[in-house]
């Protein structure tokens, strides 16, 4: 622990602000994989929650037929049910003994005769109902294969992208690891912090043309030179970058190629 210890102290500021960059450099790389990937992985877990949602649609006007498909049925029965009592009671009035029981099958025959037009008039209800159900079913069925079709071409794309950048991808995450032992805990924090906080990922950044490589705003001259000597670790008093000279990135100034 003591050696640790010791060691840790032994890392001079230059050697810290190096590992900062290299880590920098390293996470870069990766922002710029997923970048290639783009909003690939988002459309396929957009795409799989949308058939998802068309399928459960689906089921659902599956059901909604075959219930209507059953009260149609029903109501056809009672319509048939209906004529056979109005074919019973009309053939009763042909032996009936007095008027009274004439016009007591007369009403029997009139009621009927409105159930089975009430039942006609609920047929044409659900038959109607039936058809726009099929017609909604046919689109979302037709929009699921679409979808489907999109969602197997979006994930070949990105499986694509995923294969020939996977390998690299890993050795960048392990050389960050390595890389993040090296620096302390509250440096690694703070540069975790001021990634997480700038809006392109860039924690550490080099002096360009007198001014910060992050907000691109102008470093006082004997800033500058601070940055130079590596002394301490310097913040860019605008966007609260890590700042570091162009030598230690390892960029030629201009004019001296």
């Amino acid at each position: 622990m003591a050696t640790e210890v010791k060691a840790e102290k032994e890392i001079t500021v230059e050697e810290k602000l190096k590992a900062l960059y290299e880590l920098q450099k390293a996470v870069s790389k990766i922002d710029e994989i997923k970048i290639l990937r783009g909003e690939l992985p988002l459309e396929v877990q957009d795409l799989e929650d949308e058939i998802i949602g068309l399928t459960t649609r689906l089921e659902h006007y599956e059901s909604e037929l075959v219930e209507i498909a059953a009260t149609i049925a029903s109501k056809k029965f009672e319509i048939e049910e209906s004529r056979m009592k109005i074919a019973k009671y009309q053939e009763q009035q042909e032996n009936v003994r007095n008027n009274r029981e004439y016009d007591n099958l007369s009403k029997e025959i009139e009621f009927q005769t409105l159930e089975i037009e009430l039942c006609e008039k609920r047929i044409r209800e659900f038959s109607a109902s039936q058809e726009s159900k099929s017609a909604d079913q046919k689109k979302n069925t037709d929009q699921l294969s679409e979808r489907k079709l999109d969602m197997e071409q979006k994930k070949g794309e990105l499986n694509e992208i995923v294969s020939e950048t996977k390998q690299e991808e890993e050795r960048l995450r392990e050389n960050a690891k390595e890389i993040e032992l090296l620096i302390e805990s509250r440096l690694l924090t703070a540069f975790k912090r001021i990634r997480k906080n700038a809006r392109n990922g860039l924690a550490v950044v080099y002096v360009q043309r007198d001014a910060c490589g992050g907000c691109f705003n102008k470093i006082p001259a004997q800033r500058q030179m601070d940055i130079r000597l590596r002394k301490k670790i310097i913040v860019c008093e605008y966007c609260g970058r890590i700042l570091v000279d162009q030598e230690l990135a390892g960029i030629v100034p201009a004019g001296m190629e």
